[in-house]
């Protein structure tokens, strides 16, 4: 497989132009990739008839038409920056890819660790261990397939990987059983949502937030359930899912970058602005954050069964689940895992749900869209 970054570079030196599509924190974090390999970007642009006049980065943004004219199709290497699972937007960018050679490079939505060629041989032996976990061929094929993807931003092989939820909720999960769940990670309310058209026994769900808009709208999610009568209970909790209870900064930003704030990276040399420095992170607010152990005996009750976990933390995936740790040993509780926060996310969680009840069955398998995000851990007895 190619390494996708010297590629750029040798293609940039032999006078190759290389552009992006889109702009905001995705092109800011491949940027700043680029300049660490000495690879130039010439220009901007957006789809055809969504040119608005703006600029980024000092350069006016064009059309894909602009672009086109302007250096030949034929010519180009695009660079994907944004992401999307939007049918519409997918046939856009696949129509990009028909005209021209075109990567979404692969950066890390959390962390400072790029998934190259130099983190893959690092960590090899982990990569091999956590594949010989999975329960199922569909699983390590596409466990290679992100692999190969995150090494050479091929989108052919990216969308090779995609699987339906319905796959997940019924024949892994078998969501129609659960009874009592936990949202980790629950946003506006919008999985919870999800997860009832395939558990019609559903009572009772918590429902952990720690963002303050977010969690604004989980609330009134609960109250119209209530108003309507719903028999579905929603226990709305504004706290952040971690190991144990404290006080941790957040960034306040509402979105994909709204997490934990983690320290910049020990390794100076590294090619991702660190997530205390990157501006498009916004303004950072503190957070109380807790254990689902806790939540649980403050919530339903102590005694409760929890038949399924959903944890999609932003980054905080591992710290959630080890926070978990009581129930999970206890119950054995279906889990949904989002693995695809950290460049290390995919070998050092399965490792870690196998350390933490070696009971677990895990399977891999991810959602629709560009880059590799959902890409869902599944853990099942």
């Amino acid at each position: 497989m190619n390494d996708l970054w010297p590629y750029l570079a040798d293609a940039h030196r032999a006078g190759r132009p290389i552009v992006m599509y889109g702009m905001g924190n995705g092109a800011d974090k491949i940027l700043a990739v680029c300049e660490h390999y000495g690879i130039e970007v010439s220009d901007f642009f957006a789809s055809d008839g969504f040119v608005r006049g703006h600029s980024f980065h000092g350069k006016t943004v064009l059309s894909f038409s602009e672009v086109c004219e302007k250096y030949g199709a034929e010519n180009l290497i695009v660079l994907l920056s944004f992401a999307s699972s939007r049918p519409e937007v997918l046939s856009l960018i696949e129509s990009v890819a028909a005209r021209c050679e075109l990567y979404a490079p692969d950066v890390p939505v959390c962390g400072e660790e790029l998934f190259d060629r130099v983190f893959y041989e690092a960590h090899r032996a982990e990569i091999a261990a956590a594949r010989s976990l999975f329960a199922d061929e569909e699983s390590r094929r596409v466990y290679d397939g992100i692999i190969e993807y995150k090494l050479t931003g091929r989108i052919d092989v990216l969308r090779a990987t995609e699987s339906s939820p319905d796959t997940a909720y019924r024949d892994i999960l078998h969501a129609e059983r659960f009874a009592v769940a936990a949202d980790l990670g629950a946003y506006n309310g919008d999985s919870i949502r999800e997860l009832r058209a395939y558990a019609p026994t559903l009572t009772d769900v918590i429902a952990m937030e720690s963002d303050r808009r977010n969690y604004r709208k989980l609330t009134e999610y609960a109250e119209a359930l209530r108003a309507s009568g719903d028999p579905l209970r929603l226990w709305a909790v504004n706290e952040g899912a971690w190991s144990e209870p404290t006080v941790l900064t957040f960034h306040d930003s509402g979105n994909r970058n709204s997490g934990v704030c983690k320290p910049a990276a020990a390794n100076a040399a590294s090619p991702l602005p660190s997530t205390a420095d990157n501006k498009f992170f916004g303004k950072t607010v503190e957070v109380t954050v807790n254990a689902l152990d806790n939540v649980v005996a403050s919530t339903v009750g102590e005694g409760t069964r929890i038949d399924y976990i959903k944890y999609d933390v932003e980054g905080a995936e591992c710290e959630a689940l080890l926070g978990s740790r009581n129930v999970i040993l206890r119950d054995s509780p279906a889990l949904l895992v989002s693995a695809y926060h950290r460049s290390g996310d995919l070998f050092s969680l399965p490792m870690l749900l196998h350390e933490l009840n070696p009971a677990y069955h895990l399977y891999l398998r991810r959602m629709a869209g560009i880059p590799a995000w959902d890409i869902n851990l599944y853990a099942v007895v």
